[in-house]
């Protein structure tokens, strides 16, 4: 694997956000990118042979792995045609990898890995203080290429 520069945030952001509209599109999708502010859905996404529509999240990280950060937003926004697809960039000469997760999925998880967190002792046997972080991880594999669920 060739190594590439450590992106900004901002940049892994946006590529994500590239690689998947390129991806859709591939797919028999017309996928619009919406403006920066908007921060609940990063592309607008409509199904050319059925006309049924999708707001998608997009998350990326550069590291590679199958988890990403996310914030406690992602327990209460979700709704049936509302996804998340979470990027895993690789080196510049390998393909992401794409994990398609519908937004209900993402909220249940979160909600559910950061109570078991907080009710988890800290290191040093010290209670976890709240705050407005979260995870999201796909370890197995369940919703890695799952593109058939936005269908």
């Amino acid at each position: 694997m060739i190594q590439t520069e450590k992106l900004s945030n901002t940049l892994t952001g946006i590529a994500g956000e590239y690689f998947v509209a390129a991806e859709l599109s591939r797919r028999g999708f017309m996928a619009s990118i919406t403006l920066r502010n908007n921060d609940s859905v990063d592309i607008h996404a409509s199904k050319l042979s059925t006309g049924k529509m999708f707001a998608i999240q997009v998350k990326s990280n550069q590291s590679g792995r199958s988890e990403w950060i996310m914030n406690k937003k992602a327990e209460v926004t979700h709704s049936a045609n509302h996804y998340y697809v979470f990027v895993a960039l690789k080196s510049v000469y390998e393909r992401p990898l794409f994990y398609i997760v519908p937004s209900k999925e993402v909220a249940r998880f979160t909600t559910e890995t950061h109570a078991n967190w907080l009710a988890t002792p800290g290191k040093k046997g010290q209670k976890h203080n709240d705050g407005s972080m979260r995870k999201f991880a796909d370890i197995t594999g369940k919703f890695l290429d799952k593109w058939e669920l936005l269908s």
